[in-house]
């Protein structure tokens, strides 16, 4: 028997919407440049660095850019995930739990924590090594900041329930 694909009940969840969407990337551009901003300026001053201009202006850019790519890395291993038919039905229900609402289940969680986990090392290993190199900082600095960074800019959307917004989209 052929399967039949109904496209109207196609949904994608609201990380996956932000990768392909030219209007949530109007919005997450500056939106994302400003977290790291206040983050950058905010932890800098925490630190009692004193030259938080100088350094922002040479790590900021870096920083925002690299953000993305990490934050792409952890959408795209949820994708990958998303994407494997194993047939089994406990396992769809993991993938349905990731796709429509992270905390149906321990499984579909846990799967959204390391994705989520991965971008935010992602984060701290472009930011410890690329993007606060050139910052004037100290090594125990850059790591700091760097951790700061990662744990306030990891991509928390990724636990969003799409589920919560279904019923206003269709």
């Amino acid at each position: 028997m052929k399967k039949s694909v109904k496209l109207n009940n196609l949904f994608f969840p609201l990380w996956l919407i932000v990768w392909f969407t030219p209007a949530a990337w109007l919005m997450a551009l500056p939106v994302n440049f400003l977290i790291d901003s206040a983050v950058i300026i905010i932890s800098m001053k925490l630190m009692g660095i004193t030259e938080t201009g100088k350094s922002y202006r040479k790590s900021i850019l870096r920083t925002w850019l690299l953000g993305f790519a990490a934050d792409f890395t952890g959408t795209l291993l949820l994708f990958i995930f998303c994407l494997i038919d194993s047939g089994s039905k406990w396992f769809n229900s993991v993938q349905n739990g990731v796709f429509l609402n992270p905390f149906n289940n321990i499984f579909s969680f846990l799967t959204v924590a390391v994705c989520c986990a991965v971008s935010a090392v992602c984060i701290y290993i472009f930011n410890s090594k690329y993007c606060l190199k050139n910052a004037e900082l100290t090594e125990k600095q850059v790591k700091k900041l760097s951790v700061y960074l990662a744990v306030f800019t990891a991509p928390y959307l990724f636990f969003f329930p799409t589920a919560l917004i279904l019923p206003y989209i269709r």
